[in-house]
């Protein structure tokens, strides 16, 4: 394990003590929500710190209390008992430690965005987009989350060729962030006679929900288009030119939305367009960083096969880090927690990993 990085420690330390003075002091009020802001994401880090001071003084006053000739037996004995179990917290407490004052992705904390398209399989693809589709949108329920359908294209025999959604929620885009990728189904669709095997795929995105803050689109880069929209099969015509369809100039990208409404419809397909050019400024930024270093589960490359979800078998398997589950059926309904946090840990034990190398 890398060594812990005390000076780092006992500077935020030093900045915790001093934020809740100048709170104490009261500030205005613009500077107190800030000083706040600052407070809350140092509390837990300080509290691991002190509660890891406080059990290193208990294992040094135990190893006094051992060496100690003039205690008597019977309390060299309790200290000899105790200090693997103080020694146990220690390692704990340093863990904990390094995971908290890992570098944090700015963009954890914020909403997603979550595209889902059909791959290869025609019909059996569309279907099983819309089984993504309402995986996520029971996870998302389970955590509190909100879900806001931005746009949709539905498949022929049912489920989606397309679908964008929003989703809304504090820490969405750190659970969500390593869906990205090509996900592929085994299964025997409905109207196979001979009951065969069939693998389609479908490709999901998931992108930080950027704000006005995080990117800046400029009026003359973009043109916006109104179209008709039309519901499946010519159904349900709407006779008003209400679908948006707008084009990002400077990088090619095109976004559109058909809802009901040519007001929300924009917004929609701003908010899309702002992730999208948000997520390739990220993308380009964490390739110059890690050119010569990519983590496994983090790389972000949409093309890369990452799950497999085996229907007849009962079983899912994350290729990424070698995770197979034979509760297929449970994931598919929303019960993802147990693939997310390996991911999640695989992470974190990588980058831990590079910390220790470059030490």
């Amino acid at each position: 394990m890398a060594k812990l990085p005390v000076e780092k420690m006992r500077e935020l330390e030093r900045r915790f003590a001093e934020i809740e003075a100048r709170m104490s002091a009261g500030p205005a009020a613009d500077v107190y929500v800030k000083l706040a802001a600052e407070y809350s994401e140092l509390q837990p880090v300080v509290a691991k710190i002190r509660a890891y001071e406080k059990v290193l003084a208990e294992r040094g006053d135990l190893e006094v209390m051992l060496e100690d000739r003039g205690v008597d037996r019977e309390m060299r004995d309790l200290a000899e008992m105790e200090l693997p179990d103080v020694k146990a917290r220690i390692e704990e407490l340093e863990h904990e430690i390094q995971l908290a004052l890992l570098p944090k992705d700015a963009a954890d904390e914020k909403s997603a965005i979550l595209e889902i398209r059909a791959g290869t399989g025609g019909n059996e693809a569309a279907l099983f987009a819309g089984d993504l589709f309402r995986m996520y949108e029971r996870y998302a329920a389970a955590n509190g989350w909100k879900v806001e359908l931005l746009s949709a294209s539905e498949g022929e025999a049912g489920g989606y060729k397309e679908i964008i959604a929003s989703i809304s929620g504090r820490g969405v885009f750190a659970k969500l962030k390593f869906e990205s990728g090509v996900h592929r189904v085994q299964r025997v669709p409905e109207t196979e006679s001979g009951g065969r095997i069939h693998t389609s795929a479908a490709t999901v995105a998931v992108l930080p929900e950027a704000e006005d803050i995080d990117i800046e689109i400029k009026p003359e880069d973009i043109r916006i288009d109104t179209m008709r929209s039309s519901g499946a099969g010519g159904q349900h015509v709407n006779t008003t030119d209400s679908a948006v369809r707008i084009t990002h100039l400077p990088t090619g990208i095109v976004v559109t939305s058909s809802e009901k409404s040519q007001h929300q419809n924009r917004a929609k397909a701003m908010a899309v367009l702002r992730s999208r050019l948000y997520d390739a400024e990220r993308q380009r930024i964490d390739s110059e960083r890690s050119a010569d270093r990519r983590s496994q589960v983090g790389s972000g490359d949409r093309s890369e096969r990452i799950r497999t979800y085996n229907f007849p078998q009962g079983r899912v398997t994350d290729h990424r880090i070698n995770l197979t589950l034979y509760k297929l059926d449970r994931m598919i309904e929303g019960e993802m927690d147990e693939v997310v946090n390996a991911l999640i840990a695989d992470y974190q034990a990588s980058q831990l990993a590079s910390l220790g190398s470059d030490a």
